[in-house]
Formats: C-alpha cells, sequence, structure tokens
C-alpha cells in the first residue's frame, strides 16, 4: 500500500523528507544522550530519542493522512481551522492566567487530555491553509487595500497577537512574514504590504523591546551591554561551529553538549551537527536538503494547475525553508537567538507534527497534477491557469 502511494507521489519529495528525518533522528539521538541521561537520573541515555521517534510516527500518520486527503477539501475548512486556531489560542492564554500562571508567564502548550498542543504551530498551519484560500477566492480584489488587502492582513494580525501575547514573538513574526509572502505571491501590490510592513513595524518594535530578556537579548546580538549571560547561547553555539570546523570532532564526540550548550537537542541543534560532522559533512549537507525540499515545492507549485494549490504549495514550501534557515542564521550568529526550532531534525512534538502534515498537503498537490483525466476529476479548465 505504501509503495502504491510512494510511486503516485512525489518520490524526490519523499526521499529528501526521508533522509533529513533519519539524519535528524541519528543527530538528535548524540545531541540529545547527555542531557537525556542527566534528566533520566542515569537510568537512560534514550529519554529524548524515545520521545522523538514517538513524535515522528505520530508525524509520520498524520503524513500520510494528508497524502491520502484531496488537498481541494481543506477549502471547504479553511475559515473553520482559523476559527480554531484562534480559540485555541486564546484557551491557552486562558488557561495560565486562570491557573495564576501570570499575563508575563510563558503560555504556549495547551493540554489536552493526555497530549499537549503547541497552539501557535496549530495557527501557523491554519494561516497558510486560509490565506492560500483567501487569496484564491478575492484575487480579483486583493489590488484593492481597504475590500481585497486589509481582510487579510487583519486576519494575520489578530493571529500574531495572540501570540504575541503568550509570548511567543519569533514565531508571531514567521507566521506573519509568510502570510505576507502568499499574498504577494498572490498578486498584492509590493507597495501596499511595504506600507503594512511599516506600519507594523512601528506596533512591533516598541512591542519587542518592552519585555527586558529580550531587550537585553538583542542588545546582546550588537554587542551592547554588560549581561554576561545574555549571549552566552550563541557565543557557546559559535564555540562548538569552531570546534567542528571541516571536517567535524566526530559522531558522538561533541563537547559542548556536555551542559555547556543550552537545549543542544532542540533549538541549536544545528551547532551540534557542525560540531561532530564539519562543514562539509554537516553543515552543508543538511541546509542542501532543506534547499532541495524548497526547490522541489516550488517545482509543485509551478507545475499545479489550481490557484489553491499553487498558494499553498508555495505558503509550505517558504514556511520549511525559512525556519530552516533562520534556524541556522541563529546558531552562525547571523541573528539573535529566537528560538525557532530545524523543522524535522530539533526535538519537539507539536513543530514536527505540523510540519509532517504540511509535507503531506504538498505531497498531495503533486499527485494533483500527475492525475490530469484521472480518476480524481481533476481538469485544469475548472481551476484556470496559474
Amino acid at each position: 500500500m505504501i509503495d502504491i502511494i510512494i510511486q503516485r507521489y512525489d518520490r524526490q519529495l519523499l526521499i529528501y523528507l526521508g533522509i533529513l528525518a533519519i539524519v535528524g533522528t541519528v543527530m538528535l539521538y548524540s545531541a540529545s544522550w547527555y542531557e537525556s541521561f542527566a534528566s533520566s537520573n542515569g537510568r537512560t541515555d534514550m529519554l529524548f530519542l524515545q520521545g522523538h521517534l514517538k513524535r515522528m510516527l505520530v508525524g509520520v500518520f498524520f503524513l500520510f493522512g494528508f497524502i491520502m486527503l484531496d488537498y481541494r477539501k481543506l477549502k471547504e475548512i479553511a475559515p473553520y481551522l482559523l476559527i480554531v486556531a484562534i480559540v485555541l489560542l486564546i484557551a491557552t492564554k486562558a488557561f495560565y492566567l486562570i491557573s495564576g500562571a501570570g499575563w508575563y508567564k510563558p503560555a504556549r502548550w495547551l493540554p489536552i487530555g493526555p497530549f499537549s498542543l503547541q497552539t501557535s504551530d496549530f495557527a501557523r498551519m491554519a494561516i497558510i491553509i486560509f490565506i492560500s484560500y483567501y487569496v484564491d477566492k478575492k484575487r480579483e480584489l486583493l489590488k484593492d487595500f481597504q475590500l481585497g488587502l486589509l481582510p487579510a492582513l487583519g486576519v494575520i494580525s489578530i493571529v500574531m497577537g495572540l501570540i504575541v501575547i503568550q509570548p511567543d514573538y519569533s514565531t508571531a513574526l514567521m507566521i506573519g512574514v509568510i502570510g505576507v509572502l502568499i499574498l504577494f505571491i498572490g498578486g498584492a501590490k509590493f507597495s501596499q504590504l511595504s506600507m503594512a510592513g511599516a506600519g507594523a513595524a512601528l506596533i512591533g518594535i516598541p512591542v519587542l523591546l518592552s519585555r527586558e530578556y529580550r531587550r537585553v537579548r538583542i542588545l546582546s546580538f550588537f554587542g551592547i551591554g554588560d549581561n554576561p549571560d545574555a549571549g552566552y547561547q550563541a557565543s557557546q553555539s559559535l564555540i562548538s561551529l569552531g570546534n567542528g570546523r571541516i571536517f567535524g570532532v566526530g559522531l558522538g564526540n561533541s563537547i559542548e553538549k556536555n551542559h555547556l550548550l543550552p537545549t543542544p537537542h532542540t533549538d541549536f541543534i544545528f551547532a551540534i551537527i557542525g560540531e561532530e560532522l564539519g562543514f562539509i559533512l554537516g553543515s552543508v549537507p543538511i541546509l542542501t536538503l532543506f534547499l532541495l525540499i524548497f526547490f522541489r515545492g516550488l517545482k509543485v507549485a509551478k507545475e499545479c494547475t489550481d490557484p489553491f494549490g499553487v498558494f499553498l504549495a508555495v505558503g509550505i514550501s517558504f514556511n520549511i525553508i525559512l525556519y530552516a534557515f533562520v534556524n541556522a542564521a541563529v546558531v552562525t550568529g547571523l541573528f539573535p537567538v529566537t528560538g525557532l526550532p530545524m523543522p524535522m531534525v530539533s526535538y519537539g512534538g507539536s513543530g514536527m507534527v505540523i510540519n509532517m502534515a504540511l509535507i503531506g498537503i504538498l505531497l498531495n498537490i503533486s499527485q494533483a497534477r500527475k492525475s490530469v483525466g484521472g480518476n480524481r476529476g481533476w481538469s485544469p479548465s475548472l481551476y484556470g491557469s496559474s
């Protein structure tokens, strides 16, 4: 059954994803074994690996689930997905406030039975689907700021605002960038998007600098301030990459993962990859895999004859590449520390599942373009040309 599915869908995209997942799993175990040993009081060095494999199994389930679901059905539920995402974001903050955590305490995870959901990840998926649906539906009005563009920007702003108060500023910013990119690809005027971006910056920058930890972190990035702890993670990640040099110190031989570099298996796993495998065998191949997935996604978009599929494929492709390269930019000191994970590589549950689901949608779009005149009733004349 799985072999039949692979033959029908974009095989190269599946291969790139499989290689990335395998390499990511190996490196996650290597990066996390010391943390696992310490967290389990010496009982096991596979604590985080076991959690990662469980999350990946759930992710694979969603991957194949969305592969087999006709992506065009997402148009019917796009507004409802957005409403659910907004409700979940509000519920997340309300849950922490009711529990007495306080307004400024992190409120990013919502317990749902035995599981926890990082609601900003679900909101990211909902925004990609909804904005793709909106652009497809309002293409003729998109150049009209009040009737076309403003409602879409309003929706993005509401979701961003609810994520900012969690607080999760970096995820909110990424969602905004992805949403605006889909709007631009859909035909929104660059001048109008630029003005909207300038207005958002006038509000967003003061909000960003309003919290001391964010302000200190940004000032530290520019070499300003006297807090030695502010730039600790960034400096240790550079030391880790420096240790690896060209060919690395060898798999499992990282020094920085031994409680020198905080969270080596999550936000800074790329530093451990660079340290153990080096620039040639580690850093470059990982980033190349993300580029191959990105270009494959753009190829899917280019060959799709359904505008909704085009916008959806573009949004998913940019989502994967932006997260990967922002994470790498943070580790290499090009960006301030953001807390954004590397897709399919960093340890995390919600992000893994959502990214796998999005890749599943992308694969479904790739199959649809191959089924012209097939039993799914695909017909270019029904949708027009992109």
